[in-house]
């Protein structure tokens, strides 16, 4: 059973998805929560294995939330909500450690898979969708050297993913460009995530570009 924490400033809104997870089997709604405050001690009672978080809220936003809830520990992932999908929270919600965001007008079926995919380990933003994201948020950053001692414990095969992870391909394209089986690929993905000390691959994404192993623009 996938246990589900829905932190949302509006009653109808929370009721909706609580509507929807209780109808789909095998999730469960466990709590709901209408600020960032409330998300925090919740989580942490509950460890649900996935929050739906709302970025704009009274008092402490979904960012904030987010940075907290993920400061505890454990197996509590975060998913992130938002109404534009350009807007300017989700990058601080990602860097805050969020597993991924949809948008609140996603189809039933997409936020069920997307909560699947984030208690499951993955993350929910496509890679195309990611890339774009992160060369929007990191367009005028300054790129740290690739000297990063996050980096120092890569082979040069997994050097190699970690770049193909931060410009947005998937384990097929990677497996394709680089002549590797999408086993081998899974493997090397897994291994550089563990090394880098990503959560999963959108943590990923933002450590090539602070490394500065992907620069705005890069896509191969």
């Amino acid at each position: 059973m996938t246990t589900v924490l829905i932190v949302d400033d509006q009653p109808l809104q929370r009721l909706g998805f609580a509507m929807l997870l209780e109808g789909t089997p095998g999730m469960s709604s466990v709590g709901e929560a209408g600020h960032g405050g409330e998300a925090v001690r919740m989580a942490a009672e509950l460890r649900p294995d996935v929050v739906l978080m709302d970025v704009r809220m009274p008092g402490m936003d979904g960012i904030e939330a987010t940075r907290r809830i993920v400061a505890l520990g454990g197996r509590t992932r975060v998913l992130i909500l938002t109404t534009f999908d350009l807007d300017e929270y989700v990058y601080a919600g990602l860097r805050a450690g969020a597993s991924g965001f949809l948008l609140k007008d996603a189809r039933p079926e997409e936020l069920v898979a997307g909560i699947h995919a984030v208690a499951a380990g993955d993350a929910v933003v496509a890679p195309r969708l990611t890339r774009r994201l992160m060369e929007a948020y990191t367009r005028d950053a300054a790129p740290q050297s690739e000297a990063d001692p996050r980096l120092a414990t890569l082979s040069d095969r997994e050097h190699e993913v970690l770049v193909a992870i931060g410009q947005g391909w998937t384990n097929t394209e990677i497996a394709e460009r680089l002549v590797l089986t999408e086993s081998t690929v899974k493997k090397h993905v897994g291994r550089v995530l563990a090394k880098v000390g990503a959560r999963d691959r959108v943590q990923a994404v933002i450590i090539a570009y602070d490394t500065g192993l992907v620069r705005p623009g890069d896509g191969g």
